[in-house]
């Protein structure tokens, strides 16, 4: 389709968005793209989902609102992805491209998008490392992508700084959530204890994130297995599902607390899970702004968790949270012991920590960013437009919540 019979944005109706990710499992980033397509406004956009190999279970459900599609990748060297992204963009009109994360997708997303002609293409990428770390195919097509996305502040900066993009390409959208939805609740916690076997008294701790290696799972079990010595009658969840179940499992029998450690799996009752528990706890080895602690603590949860990305400015150390060096065993196991052990203490951080989660990450400013990132850079190109909106970039950009 010609950009040239591109209508402006006071006379087009809903763009059309198209989100471009691998697949859709349980996890931050997939969760946040969920609540980000749910809450765009359906009077400007019409989101639709693009997942270039398995739809996954977030997928199965999005399809049930929004056209989706899927297995457009059959392997890392099929280059006709190409050709079947450029005419589906094409078939489906799509007036903005955003790619969720680094990798193939990232690079034939933003390609395809250039060749269909359409207006907006964007990245948003959720880490500082792998799984999103940038290769130079990717930098190749910094001119044709009108922006690149970051989570926090910090993440911005690694952008412009690390990665080297241009700082008026660059803009930050934190991550938010929906704190009427993750808010403690009584009644989930005794029935999701039932439904566990575990006694409404035990101490428990929760991680959810996709079972991938950068989330390192194994140190979270190696750590509740320390806990268990001073402090048996603990249990510990890992909700979430991916590649790592195998070596997690096998973890667990390895330290044998294969029945104090409990593998859920993928589950879309993320809210009353976390409402079983009593801490929070991530042992990544690198993140950007995961919107797991946001959650959690929104669900007043005290966290556990890594010093890296921008989770020091999302957890007050003391306060909300205990912090520690990443990958240092000795360091989360103690942190998990002293607020297991402490339900007050826990119950105490709990509350700042959802107080928190409200004034920091904001569901609605975050949908309110790429609204206006979308809009922007289409009106931009059509500046026949009533509703054009200035958009600067990540240096000194109010919108960018920099």
């Amino acid at each position: 389709m010609s950009r040239s019979v591109r209508q402006p944005l006071d006379r087009r109706g809903p763009l059309r968005v198209m989100f471009i990710t691998t697949s859709m499992p349980v996890g931050g980033a997939e969760t946040l793209l969920v609540n980000l397509i749910r809450r765009l406004d359906r009077t400007r956009f019409s989101p639709e989902l693009c997942c270039t190999k398995e739809r996954g279970p977030l997928g199965e459900e999005l399809a049930q609102e929004i056209p989706t599609f899927e297995h457009l990748l059959t392997g890392k060297y099929d280059l006709r992805v190409l050709p079947r992204m450029v005419e589906l963009f094409r078939l489906r009109k799509i007036d903005a491209v955003v790619t969720v994360g680094a990798g193939d997708k990232m690079f034939w997303g933003r390609l395809a998008a250039y060749l269909a002609g359409v207006p907006v293409i964007a990245s948003a990428i959720h880490s500082t490392g792998w799984p999103d770390s940038i290769n130079w195919l990717n930098r190749r097509l910094t001119g044709i992508t009108d922006r690149f996305i970051g989570v926090a502040d910090p993440h911005g900066k690694h952008l412009v700084e690390v990665e080297g993009f241009p700082p008026a390409k660059v803009v930050v959208i934190r991550n938010g959530i929906d704190t009427a939805r993750f808010r403690p609740n009584p009644d989930a916690r005794r029935k999701l204890r039932r439904e566990l076997q575990i006694a409404e008294t035990a101490p428990v701790c929760g991680i959810v994130a996709a079972l991938r290696p950068e989330k390192d799972h194994c140190l979270f079990v190696a750590a509740a297995a320390k806990v268990l010595e001073t402090c048996p009658e603990a249990r510990f969840l890992i909700v979430g599902d991916g590649p790592e179940r195998p070596a997690i499992e096998a973890k667990c029998r390895e330290l044998n607390v294969e029945r104090q450690v409990i593998l859920t799996g993928s589950r879309s009752d993320i809210p009353e899970l976390l409402a079983a528990c009593d801490l929070f706890a991530l042992t990544s080895k690198n993140e950007a702004s995961p919107v797991s602690i946001l959650e959690a603590m929104s669900v007043e949860l005290p966290i556990v968790a890594p010093r890296v990305g921008s989770i020091p400015q999302a957890v007050d150390e003391g306060v909300s949270g205990l912090l520690y060096p990443a990958s240092d065993l000795a360091a989360v196991s103690e942190a998990m012991r002293a607020l297991l052990s402490s339900p007050e203490r826990m119950r105490q951080m709990g509350k700042e920590a959802r107080d928190k989660a409200i004034r920091y990450g904001s569901l609605e400013t975050m949908v309110s960013g790429y609204e206006s990132l979308i809009e922007s850079v289409y009106a931009a190109k059509y500046p026949e437009s009533a509703a054009t909106r200035p958009q600067t970039g990540y240096a000194g950009n109010p919108a960018s919540t920099a």
